[in-house]
């Protein structure tokens, strides 16, 4: 079991950053794919970016790419979503994912956090 937990969401004027983390407990984070996903009400949770557990390779969507940098500390055991140049329509709740495999599918993910709020003002 993993258990993960998110934080550094908050609200920010666009054009600004936020860092977001994702403290993992129960097991090393170091063997799981990971993903950050992004949901706003009545919409489906989208994949904002991924990283490969076994070459550290990343993987982004084109809505943030060049703009958003997901890293982990293995030996931190957290994951960090390193948000810059933020837009309004990055506005979401941001959840943190684990599993086996890596996905860009939420329902790929076996373990979830609680979220955590991000708000982008115009």
């Amino acid at each position: 079991q993993v258990q993960l937990v998110e934080s550094g969401g908050g609200r920010v004027q666009a054009g600004g950053s936020l860092r977001l983390s994702c403290a993992a407990s129960g097991r090393t984070l170091s063997r799981y794919n990971m993903g950050w996903f992004r949901q706003t009400p009545g919409k489906e949770r989208e994949f904002v970016a991924g990283i490969v557990w076994i070459n550290g390779s990343t993987s982004y969507a084109d809505s943030v790419k060049g703009r958003f940098t997901i890293t982990r500390d293995n030996g931190r055991n957290t994951l960090y979503l390193q948000m810059h140049s933020l837009k309004p329509e990055d506005t979401a709740t941001y959840f943190c994912a684990a599993d086996w495999q890596f996905s860009r599918r939420p329902n790929d993910y076996a373990y979830w956090g609680q979220g955590t709020q991000v708000t982008v003002s115009s």
